[in-house]
């Protein structure tokens, strides 16, 4: 699965996490989007790096980013509205060199 092509790569830098959203493709040319996070730990003189790995399909992309945006939406005004989470918000000086966004939240 490793070797296929990777089209497009996003990466978001969430303090010791990191999210990478790549686009990939099949061998029968259709596409399909891995979104992996990793966490860097502490170990020994440097950092080893844990890796969780999900595949999402064509079929489910609108479902998946429905359910995302009511559970976001959910925590925001539900459960934080006293948070402003327009501080969050990426700015253009922000954007890292593969087209992707570093948010450096902590």
């Amino acid at each position: 699965m490793e070797d296929r092509e990777k089209i497009y790569s996003k990466r978001v830098r969430a303090g010791k996490r990191t999210y990478f959203f790549d686009v990939r493709s099949t061998r029968s040319n259709d596409y399909y989007l891995t979104i992996t996070e990793s966490r860097r730990h502490p170990q020994g003189e440097g950092f080893t790096y844990e890796k969780h790995k999900m595949f999402l399909y064509k079929e489910d992309f609108d479902k998946f980013v429905d359910a995302l945006r009511e559970a976001v939406d959910h925590v925001k005004t539900e459960l934080m509205p006293e948070v402003d989470f327009s501080q969050y918000e990426v700015k253009a000086d922000e954007l890292d060199e593969v087209g992707g966004t570093e948010l450096k939240w902590e």
